[in-house]
């Protein structure tokens, strides 16, 4: 191996890569399957302590390659279990990740983006603006600092059940990473999760479903939140250029890829702008189409927003045309709220490109002095 001025970090490769970086430094590829093992199953990034590897090739690793997870900033965790973490991935940014304990399950919250370019009027992150992708590495380190913490071991010792997209970005704008990073969730040697068992959220960019629905054998939830163009188009941008016909019609591909494959289409319940019973009716008419499910989501607020949150009696009549109709139908319980890590409330540190968070600011200070 000859020695580079910059180390690879090995969170950044799966299997497949690791195997190649191995054979193109002239080492037997299933070296790759024993470091795999000691970086995802022991939580080892020291090269020296993985016993079973030669010591004239350790010190080869030691030249050429390192084990880097993001650096932990911050932890809260909230009264009800829930954990988050403030993450660095440079000097200037910071993203958020968070785990959610619950009695049969375990699941890990990870962002794709520094920021998110999107701007969905009702969510935190879209204030924020967009800076940058996240490297494979830096996203399957959030799962390496959940997982050590957790003690997590992969077909022993499992509290990390499941991992979702859903965090800070839109995970198909940064589709490379995102895939490679989703397969070492999956592999074996890494995290050991099911194909079904890693969800990817979008909000809706109809040619990249198409493709991670040839490439990642993983399940899919759409970021819906109204069931018509008109205010579809308000609440997320997105669909000025993937309209909603588009959109289900690519969701629909999505699910006859194999049996039994379904979407989940998110919805959050914001009073007085997408509760009501037509709106409800709207949407038993459009998710008919697709084997499917819907996720209510009480909409969680956050500093300078316009929204507020539905009541919960529109929320449980909005549940009740959907069931009626047959669509199955679940609200999610707000979890973390406390620790502003529920969900649309993550908001780590952006250095932004887009000015937006500049704008949003102005907004802010500009209410409070109408209301002095």
């Amino acid at each position: 191996m000859a020695v580079t001025a910059t180390r690879t970090n090995l969170f950044g490769l799966d299997r497949q890569g690791l195997r190649d970086w191995f054979a193109q430094a002239g080492e037997k590829p299933y070296r790759a399957d024993q470091v795999m093992k000691w970086m995802y199953h022991r939580h080892v990034t020291d090269f020296a302590q993985m016993t079973d590897v030669g010591k004239v090739l350790r010190s080869k690793l030691e030249a050429v390659a390192e084990i880097v997870p993001p650096n932990v900033l911050l932890e809260k965790q909230s009264t009800d279990g829930t954990h988050k973490w403030l993450l660095g991935m440079d000097p200037r940014n910071a993203i958020e990740a968070v785990f959610i304990p619950e009695s049969s399950r375990g699941t890990l919250c990870v962002s794709s983006q520094v920021g998110c370019g999107l701007n969905c009027t009702f969510c935190s992150t879209g204030t924020q603006g967009f800076n940058r992708n996240l490297s494979t590495a830096e996203i399957i380190g959030q799962v390496w600092v959940a997982a050590r913490h957790l003690g997590n071991v992969p077909h022993h010792q499992r509290k990390l059940t499941n991992v979702v997209m859903m965090g800070m970005g839109e995970p198909l704008l940064n589709f490379d990473n995102v895939v490679r990073a989703m397969s070492i969730m999956r592999d074996d040697l890494g995290f050991g999760l099911a194909n079904k068992r890693v969800t990817l959220s979008t909000a809706g960019l109809v040619p990249m479903i198409d493709r991670l629905s040839a490439e990642s054998d993983v399940s899919l939830a759409v970021s819906l939140h109204a069931p018509n163009d008109e205010l579809r188009s308000q609440l997320v941008p997105l669909n000025k250029k993937y309209p909603i016909a588009e959109l289900m019609d690519a969701c629909l591909r999505y699910t006859q890829r194999s049996p039994r494959t379904t979407v989940t289409f998110e919805y959050t319940m914001m009073k007085g702008i997408n509760d009501t019973p037509e709106l409800a009716r709207q949407l038993v008419k459009l998710v008919r189409k697709v084997p499917s499910k819907v996720n209510l989501i009480p909409f969680n607020p956050f500093t300078g927003t316009q929204f507020e949150r539905s009541e919960e009696s529109s929320i449980r009549d909005f549940q009740t045309i959907l069931l009626d109709a047959g669509v199955l139908t679940m609200v999610r319980r707000t979890r973390g709220d406390d620790i502003d890590a529920a969900c649309g409330q993550l908001k780590g540190q952006v250095m932004d490109r887009t000015r937006r968070q500049a704008e949003f600011q102005k907004k802010i200070e500009g209410g409070v002095a109408d209301a002095a």
